[in-house]
């Protein structure tokens, strides 16, 4: 493998400038950054993030169009992963850690892990030369949960392509698969307890598989599960009982801050991350369940990842509202083996594949696998104008630090550098 080809942060007419990978990974977009440029200090790391994406530096801007930085308005375009390698038996790995911004407040979730711009790591990592192609293993930071991702290299020496729904054209192909994914967040696949509860008036299904998500009927919130997320992110009475109904059920599922604590219903009708909530309704397009997915405070455009792979297990669970509503699903015998899921949502339709077995009262999950498509869309740095002192010193210890521990020779902060 080639020496790595890592970023440096750098002094260029009296501003730091850091070094960023703008990319898409599925239908999201977002930042990838080299962890050992990002001060530790979490203060200063979300200041750097704040920075970055176009957020307000503390406190809450509506209508913030994010013209200062390299966030877009939706949750979907306001993902920032923070990489590096570890090295487990002998074999390198790697390890990254989601931040989930938002365009018209400081707050900043790290909650969840995301499975579209997860798809854009293992490009990262070959594209810095700190990882080969094939298959690798990713371990995430906010949730403990351990993906395979695999590229496959075409006869030209490029990436096999791929298309996927929501996104126009064909790009390099990734495969991901979630191991163990049951209880990211609650460590049980059912967090009450029962696959159906009675929350704010509704039958819902509160389930954590690679994210935890409440599932109700589209029907019963007065919708037929056929608008447009425009619309149904335009309705401010629905959005109104999503959110009530959000918040009731993160407090039966005992969602808890990143530091251990528990949200409280004020933590949880704020959250941009947790729980994922989706409507869901018979299929018209061939797949097994329809769905509008909210991520909770918006529509999404599509289905997020995780919530597919979430969701596709629900539809395998007896008792659950997906498996109610979906139409010629597997039914899981006693051994293991491969499920297709198909999810019809306003893009198309995502497949998933649940590995599972039936069991008692339950099922037993070993693993879920979907495709993705991933693309660079900028290498390049980014002026840190307003960066304060405190952050600016930070940021040059660790370009010091980090030219030593790469080998490589950066000299002394000068214009150009």
């Amino acid at each position: 493998m080639a020496a790595p080809c890592l970023p440096a942060i750098r002094f260029r007419d009296g501003t730091v400038e850091f070094p960023v990978h703008h990319m898409r990974g599925g239908t999201s977009t977002g930042l990838v950054l080299w962890e050992r440029l990002v001060p530790r200090d979490l203060e200063l790391r979300e200041a750097l993030l704040r920075l970055l994406m176009g957020v307000p530096a503390s406190g809450r801007a509506p209508g913030n169009r994010q013209i200062t930085g390299l966030g877009r308005g939706a949750a979907t375009s306001n993902k920032v992963f923070f990489a590096d390698t570890e090295t487990v038996d002998g074999q390198p790995r790697l390890v990254s850690t989601l931040a989930q911004l938002a365009a018209e407040h400081a707050d900043i979730d790290w909650g969840v892990n995301c499975g579209n711009m997860s798809a854009a790591l293992q490009l990262w990592a070959q594209d810095v030369d700190l990882l080969t192609d094939g298959t690798i293993e990713i371990r995430n930071t906010n949730t403990g949960v351990l993906t395979r991702s695999r590229m496959t290299r075409a006869p030209d020496d490029g990436f096999e392509l791929a298309a996927i729904p929501g996104v126009a054209g064909r790009y390099p192909g990734v495969d991901l698969f979630l191991q163990r994914p049951v209880g990211a967040r609650t460590g049980r696949l059912l967090p009450t307890g029962q696959p159906m509860d009675r929350i704010a008036g509704r039958h819902v299904s509160c389930v954590d598989v690679a994210v935890p998500m409440l599932i109700a009927r589209a029907a019963d919130f007065g919708i037929t599960g056929d608008e447009s997320p425009q619309t149904l992110g335009a309705d401010a009475t629905l959005m109104r009982a999503l959110r009530e109904t959000w918040v009731e059920g993160g407090l039966r599922m005992g969602l808890r801050h990143r530091d251990g604590r528990l949200m409280d219903a004020a933590a949880l009708a704020r959250s941009e991350t947790v729980p994922k909530i989706c409507l869901v309704s018979p299929p018209r397009a061939g797949g097994h369940v329809s769905v509008r997915y909210f991520t909770p405070q918006s529509a999404h455009a599509t289905m997020a990842v995780s919530g597919g792979c979430c969701l596709a297990a629900a539809v395998l669970t007896p008792g659950t509202v997906a498996h109610a509503v979906s139409i010629g699903a597997s039914v899981l015998g006693p051994d293991v083996a491969a499920h297709r899921v198909d999810i019809e949502n306003p893009a198309g339709i995502l497949e998933a594949t649940v590995v599972a077995r039936a069991a008692v009262g339950s099922i037993d999950i070993d693993s879920v696998a979907y495709r993705r498509s991933a693309q660079i869309l900028l290498r390049g740095h980014v002026p840190l104008y307003g960066a304060s002192d405190a952050l600016v010193a930070s940021l040059l210890a660790l370009r010091s630090d980090a030219c030593v521990a790469a080998s490589c020779s950066m000299g002394t902060p000068s214009r150009g550098q």
